[in-house]
């Protein structure tokens, strides 16, 4: 058995969790959330817990298995806690800034860039060089800060560009002037 699959899910108070037709829906303080399910698993609600079981030991079953238990864990924590993902822009003359809805990065590129925040998601500016992306859906808020970064991705020479806050990266050394 899954060994993260046979965990059970404790579900806070304030967080309803609900499944129809393969769908589970889950809804909380800070949003609602649902994610669709195999058939070949089974999600059980009982006495404040969530339990995903699975109906055979295919494979692909296995594999599921514990896909789901984690899919579920991850929106009950985003309907109550939330996600969060930080960007820090480094090169003279890049930055970005909040225009109504919509995020402005001037890159160095010969026009700025207009990003267009989903519903769902929200942006932050701190100061010119930082931009904090939040919301309820990890994988919304990871797809909108990798989008973000590769508008301009950090360079290994001068590490100019647009970086997860806690991203390592290699610098490379360039020519040396060899007579």
């Amino acid at each position: 058995m899954s060994r993260i699959g046979r965990l059970p899910i404790p579900i806070p108070a304030g967080v309803k969790v609900k499944t129809e037709q393969n769908v589970i829906y889950v809804e909380g303080p800070k949003g609602k959330l649902q994610q669709p399910f195999s058939g070949d698993v089974e999600i059980l609600l009982e006495g404040g817990m969530c339990k995903v079981i699975r109906k055979n030991e295919l494979k692909k079953t296995k594999a599921l298995h514990g896909l789901y238990r984690n899919l579920i864990k991850n929106m009950i924590i985003g309907v109550t806690e939330g996600f969060k993902k930080s960007l820090v822009i480094n090169g003279v003359g890049y930055r970005a800034e909040m225009q109504g809805k919509d995020l402005v990065l001037n890159m160095g590129y010969s026009a700025p860039i207009v990003y267009s925040v989903p519903p769902d998601i929200k942006i932050e500016c701190e100061g010119q060089t930082k931009i904090i992306v939040s919301g309820c859906s990890k994988e919304k808020v990871g797809q909108v800060a990798a989008e973000i970064r590769s508008v301009r991705p950090v360079e290994p020479y001068k590490g100019k560009g647009i970086k997860y806050e806690t991203e390592q990266v290699r610098r490379k050394v360039g020519k040396s002037g060899v007579k």
